[in-house]
Formats: structure tokens, sequence, C-alpha cells
């Protein structure tokens, strides 16, 4: 029985001693941690190392044109490209999409450059070439110095993380493969047109001579480099030796139209929309309705300003305007009523419109709903087709509800509404394009009543003068202080991005 018992016992040691070489650390060593975790802390060290490479050494100062430019590649989640002229604001561009953004800092005119561009205005025609160059220039250095950075700040972080010099280079290695990755996403997602969108952030008096002029950028859609010399022009034309701002010259083949709606008695919107038609010498002014907030006999003084804004005032009755509104409102000069589908000439382009069925300042009253702005819809669009038959077509339909608006749909290219007091851009299936505008007083007095104010909003429409048809438009939307900041958002219809206009004359571009 003892030979068992030993035999038992043996085993046991023997466990024990395999046991415990299992869960004692070999020669002072940390277990292995999982491989994800060795993976995902890989990644971190690269990523923080890259970006921490580009930030110290990721930049190239280069000129373009007149212009010291500071190009620097940042960390992003949708990529694009932000141009940054100081103090005036900022133009973004949905360039590409990628992990890595390009910052564009304009830092300052060369004085030597532009004076030498002042003497000799013969240079001018070969700006474009001459900043296409710096560009491609820069780009290059830039991408061969981000190859650097990203490589040094990984492989830096790695050997001071690991201390191991092969864990340090395949965290280097890594990084250039991200970069080179993030290369590849961006130029196989790169989008020459977004120099047509820009989208301006900064002084209100600024944009529209950043932005550029609608019918320009239409009919000279030839090729990516020259639309960005033109955008790059235009940016130096912010800077002259005087430090004054450029007038805006518009294209005067271009109607300019400022569609505003739903100011709900906010006073601020009359010094708005001033400052508005100044800035782009707006033709005319087309109000959607909700002017006012009860439609009383004591807020008729609110309409005084319209007779000074500097351009016609086009409006039709919102479901907080009332008639006794409509009445002060036709005697007002400079203002014009529509209703019941009445048709007017302003400005070169031909609008009709309808008011508001409706009369619900307090909501207190039974309404008839989405059916009687339908059928006030249809009558607009049977007063319209009335028009076309009299060989007097209209260019603008203006409704108040946009239940109302889409029942024009195939009898007018463009109807303008307003009422939900944000934006809409909707192209209808009978091919009228419905554009619906924000509240351009901010939701009005009611709006302090809100968790966060309403921002205030219009649009600048460009028409095409010998057709009428809508060429472009800039989004209006003011912050903070409303005169101050604004931010504006360039777009194009879409038949214009695949179909457009040929440029007149190739020898009459100017920058």
């Amino acid at each position: 029985m003892a030979r068992p018992f030993h035999a038992a016992a043996v085993r046991v040691r023997r466990l024990h001693r395999s046991r415990s070489r299992a869960t004692a650390p070999a020669g002072g060593l940390v277990p292995a941690a999982h491989p994800w975790k060795r993976a995902f802390g890989l990644l971190a060290v690269v990523v923080l190392g890259a970006w921490l490479g580009l930030l110290v050494v990721g930049s190239v100062r280069t000129p373009v044109g007149p212009m010291d430019t500071t190009m620097t590649l940042r960390p992003s989640a949708v990529g694009g490209t932000k141009i940054n002229v100081s103090p005036l604001g900022a133009l973004e561009l949905d360039s590409h999409h990628a992990p890595v953004r390009l910052d564009v800092d304009v830092d300052q005119l060369d004085p030597e450059r532009s004076q030498a561009l002042v003497k000799h205005p013969e240079r001018l025609s070969g700006l474009q070439d001459e900043v296409t160059d710096d560009v491609a220039a820069g780009t290059r250095e830039l991408a061969v110095r981000s190859c650097v950075a990203v490589v040094s700040g990984a492989t830096a972080l790695g050997l001071l993380v690991y201390r191991r010099p092969r864990r340090a280079l395949a965290a280097g290695g890594l990084a250039l493969a991200l970069l080179a990755a993030s290369g590849v996403s961006a130029y196989a997602t790169w989008n020459p047109k977004s120099v047509l969108e820009p989208k301006f952030s900064g002084l209100l008096s600024s944009a529209p001579s950043v932005v550029g002029d609608a019918r320009s950028i239409v009919t000279e859609f030839d090729v990516y480099q020259q639309e960005l010399a033109r955008l790059v022009t235009n940016v130096t034309k912010l800077y002259d030796a005087t430090s004054t701002l450029p007038v805006y010259q518009p294209d005067p083949a271009t109607i300019r139209v400022l569609h505003v709606s739903d100011i709900h008695l906010n006073p601020a919107a009359w010094h708005i929309i001033g400052s508005l038609v100044e800035q782009y010498e707006i033709d005319v002014i087309i109000d959607s309705g909700d002017t006012m907030d009860h439609g009383t006999a004591a807020e008729n003084g609110f309409l005084d300003p319209v007779r000074d804004l500097g351009a016609p005032y086009v409006w039709v009755r919102g479901n907080h305007d009332s008639k006794q509104t409509q009445a002060y409102l036709r005697k007002t000069r400079n203002a014009y009523v529509l209703d019941e589908g009445r048709a007017v000439s302003v400005a070169g382009v031909r609008i009709a419109g309808t008011g508001d069925p409706q009369f619900t300042p307090d909501r207190s009253r039974p309404t008839g709903g989405k059916a009687s702005e339908q059928l006030a819809g249809m009558r607009l669009a049977s007063a319209l087709r009335d028009q076309k038959r009299a060989g007097t077509p209209v260019d603008i339909a203006v409704a108040h509800d946009p239940n109302a608006a889409r029942e024009t749909d195939g009898t007018v290219p463009l109807v303008l509404a307003g009422h939900v007091h944000h934006r809409v851009n909707e192209l209808l299936p009978l091919g009228t394009r419905l554009k619906v505008e924000g509240s351009t007083g901010g939701g009005g007095l009611r709006a302090v009543q809100n968790q966060k104010p309403e921002k205030v909003r219009a649009s600048v429409l460009y028409l095409d003068r010998p057709t009428r048809h809508l060429q472009a438009w800039d989004e209006i939307t003011l912050g903070g202080l409303g005169l101050t900041t604004a931010e504006v958002s360039r777009h194009l219809p879409e038949e214009n991005l695949k179909n457009p206009a040929p440029s007149p004359s190739a020898s009459t571009t100017s920058p």
C-alpha cells in the first residue's frame, strides 16, 4: 500500500511545481497582454505621435501670388479645406473626404509683389497661372514635410513608450502607411467643384467680395485651376495699401433678389435687411409673410421702415398678418402687396403671389388646416397658368405656407415660402424649385421664450437677367449681434453643376 501512496504524492508535487511555474513571472517579466490591447495601444501611440509631429513641423510658409501663406495639414473627421483670411473670416471648401484637413492661413500681403501688380497691370493676366503654380509647389513641399513629421513624431513617441527600436520603427512605418491611405482617400474623393460652393464665416461686409459673383462662377466653370485662382484673387482684393475693403461690383447681367420671411415684429430685422441691400446691391426684396405678430392696428407703424430700405419690397400676407396689415402696407411707398394671384413686374422680374388664407396669430381660432392652404395654392397655380396664356409668364411665385407653394409645381420655375422657420430647398416633381426661408427676425420677440434663440436667416438669389432663371443663391445665417458676424454658404442648382453655361468670352475674364 505504500508504493501507490508514494506515487500519488510524487504526482501531486509535480503538478504543484508546474502550476507554480505557470503562475509565477519568469525572470521578472510581466505576463503578455492580449493582442487586441497591444494593437490598440500601438495605434494610439501612432495617432498621437503623428499629430504631435504635424503640430511641431507639419506646416510650410509659401508665397501664393502676392500673398504670404502658411499651409498646414490637420487631423480631421470630415476633411475639406479651410482658408483663413484674418481678420475678415474664413472660407471652408468641401474639397475632399479624408481624416486630414488642409488649412491655408493668409498671413499678409507682400508690399513689393502687390506694388509690382499695381505698376504693371499686364501681369494680372498671368496671375492665375502663377497662383496655380505656387499652390502646387506649396502642396508638394507640404506633402514631403508632413511625411517626415508623422514618421518622426510616431517613431519618437514609440521609442519613449516602448523603449524598443523595433517597436518604434513599427510605429513610424504605420504612421506613414496611415498618411498614405489618407492621401489616397483625399485623391479619390477630390471635388474640384467645391470652389463653386464656398462657405464663408466672418465679417458680413466682406462676404460678397470673398464669395464672389454668382454669374461669373456659373459661366466661367472651365477648370478647377482657374476657379482656384479666382478665389485666391478675390481674397487678395480684400487687402490693399490703405486697408480698405473694395466695393462689391456684381455682374450687370444678374438680378439680385433678397428673400426674407417671418420677421415677427423684430425691429432689428430692418437694420439687417438694409445692410444686406447695401452690401449685395439688391434689386428687389421678397417677403413671404408673417412680418407681424398679432396683426393689430397698433403694430402697423412697424412697417414704416419699408419705404427706406433702398429696394422695392414685394410682400404676401402670412398667418400672423391681418387684412388690416395688408391694407396699411398697400399704401406704403416702395411696397408691392400680392394677393389672389396678382402679378407685378419689378426690377426686370415678374412676381405673383397670394396671401395666407388663415389668420391664426394666437392659435385660438378654428383653422382650415392643410386643406385650406392647398386650395389657396391651387388658385395661385390657376392664376399663373392664366398669366402664361396671356403672354406674361411669371418668373417667381410667392406663398407663405409651403403647402400652398407646392401646388404651383409645373406652373412657374421658382416658388418662395416661409412659415416653418427653417430652410427647405426642394426640386418638385414637375420641375418647380421650392425655396423656403427661415426666420429673418430670428423668431421675433417670442423667441426669447425658447431654450435656444433662433438664428437670423435670409437668402440672396441670383437670377440671369435675360432668362430670369436661378443661377445660384447665398444662404446667410446671422448669429451673435447679427450685424457683425455672418455665415454665407454659396449654392448652385444641380442642373447648373451638371451643365454649366459656357463663358461668353474667355478673354474678358479679369481677376
